[in-house]
């Protein structure tokens, strides 16, 4: 029995105890279906061969030998991971396009008595959906942008928010960097399309009638690139800013960067990326200070001489919107939570328009 993916809502609440990507890892690590565990019909080396038999010599010898590959590799999954699952199971396939390599997987489990689902059109049918959303459509989303300079817990504040009922898109957590100079974080960002299917995924789940706050970012976060129907949406939605003294600021970055100021080369090495705009001696005094320690006076000096002016720079070249003020005099938890209200109210005005 085949499925047909018409909307990306469905992936939700799909008809299946598993989902399994039968393509290759490679194809896998590129991206993939929410919640879907590889388990490769043909692993990289393997489809590279059959694909270069069925095209420079014989497609009939290409398919003989695809066909026992895919045997073999079946049978390592029913002996490992699917060896647990009982008669009840219901897997649901998918492989490139639908075709062979997910169809001879489906076909081995059906045999043996499962109750198996095929991905109509495969990998391919939920890219599509992917692109048109992302691509393609203007997106029924009220937005709402949270500005604010670096260390004024936007990330923060987008959690609470969330967990407060109201609808976020956290484009740094699904990008996995927080979008700046000195963003990166553990694990990298995952490729542009994982992270295009993600955030797709984010939006099919949100209400349209509702605001949705999302802060406010350049086009790209780290090296991924905000897809155009959101950052078309992003350009003409209301502005809320928040400030906090840059002392405050300081405390909040020595905390939330945490996971580098405990690895210093690496800090060091980020700071290394500030020396074209900051020049050789700056970025010294700066590494000197991780030698120290001294790490919320390098975050104030951080803040002082290279985030906010560049902020400053960038709002002077594209800033429409007025952008509304909400003003935090400090960025512990329990103030955040303390402003919540406020902030609530806040941004209800400001989808209102």
């Amino acid at each position: 029995m085949k499925l047909n993916l018409t909307h990306i809502g469905q992936l939700a609440a799909l008809p299946c105890d598993t989902l399994i990507d039968a393509r290759s890892p490679s194809e896998f690590a590129e991206d993939h279906l929410p919640g879907a565990i590889n388990l490769p019909s043909l692993d990289d080396a393997e489809r590279a061969e059959v694909g270069t038999i069925y095209v420079q010599e014989d497609r009939f010898k290409a398919r003989r030998i695809g066909a026992s590959l895919v045997a073999r590799n079946v049978a390592a999954h029913l002996e490992g991971p699917l060896a647990r699952h009982d008669g009840s199971w219901q897997p649901l396939v998918y492989c490139w396009r639908g075709g062979q390599r997910s169809g001879s997987f489906a076909s081995i489990l059906e045999q043996i008595g499962w109750r198996v689902r095929l991905l109509e059109g495969g990998y391919r049918a939920y890219r599509r959906l992917v692109v048109q959303m992302l691509y393609e459509s203007t997106l029924a989303l009220r937005p709402v942008l949270l500005d604010g300079n670096t260390g004024t817990a936007k990330t923060r504040l987008l959690e609470l928010l969330e967990e407060s009922g109201v609808q976020v898109i956290d484009l740094e957590g699904l990008a996995n960097h927080r979008g700046s100079a000195l963003g990166a974080r553990a694990g990298g960002q995952p490729p542009q399309k994982l992270f295009e299917g993600r955030l797709a995924q984010k939006i099919a789940a949100l209400d349209p009638a509702r605001p949705v706050v999302i802060e406010a970012e350049s086009h790209k976060v780290g090296t991924r690139i905000v897809p155009p129907s959101l950052w078309t949406a992003m350009k003409s939605a209301p502005v809320i800013r928040v400030t906090a003294p840059a002392e405050a600021r300081a405390r909040y970055l020595a905390n939330a960067y945490s996971d580098m100021t405990d690895q210093p080369e690496e800090l060091c090495a980020s700071l290394d990326l500030l020396r074209p705009l900051r020049g050789h001696e700056t970025v010294d005094h700066w590494q000197e200070m991780v030698a120290t320690g001294d790490f919320t006076a390098l975050a104030e000096e951080l803040i002082r001489e290279h985030y906010d002016p560049g902020y400053q720079r960038a709002r002077e070249r594209h800033e429409t919107a007025q952008a509304r003020a909400v003003s935090l005099p400090a960025l512990d938890d329990a103030a955040l939570r303390a402003a919540l209200p406020d902030l609530m109210a806040v941004i209800e005005t400001a989808s209102a328009g």
